[in-house]
């Protein structure tokens, strides 16, 4: 069974790998199926994601979280995070804060990110 311990130490996991693009974590802790909708409507995948990462178009200068909701479902974890970000993607300055919703589920008994979405507030 997953608790909320569990899951604040893997979205503090997530949080540090996608500052230092750190690849094989984020590759450890995304499911090959993710699927995310960004604030502008776009579908990404993990292999998208890693992309932007491995190609230095994803720029994280500050991404500093403050996890409002933690809801557990069986083996799945529903979170509400909300990050003060500032940064560039493909070139193109990101600020703010922004919402995000993000499912992790117990698979073979790992926790992985299988979905998401976020907006800017």
């Amino acid at each position: 069974m997953i608790n909320k311990e569990q899951i604040i130490k893997l979205e503090d996991e997530l949080v540090k790998a996608i500052q230092s693009s750190d690849i094989v974590t984020l590759n450890k802790l995304l499911h090959p199926d993710l699927l995310f909708i960004l604030p502008g409507g776009q579908t990404i995948t993990k292999e998208m994601d890693l992309a932007s990462h491995r190609s230095g178009t994803m720029i994280v200068e500050e991404l500093n979280p403050t996890i409002e909701q933690i809801n557990l479902i069986d083996s799945t974890a529903v979170v509400i995070v909300v990050y003060d970000t500032k940064g560039k993607m493909q070139g193109t300055p990101i600020q703010g804060k922004f919402r995000y919703i993000r499912i992790w589920s117990s698979i073979n008994g790992d926790l992985k990110v299988i979905g998401g979405s976020c907006i800017q507030l």
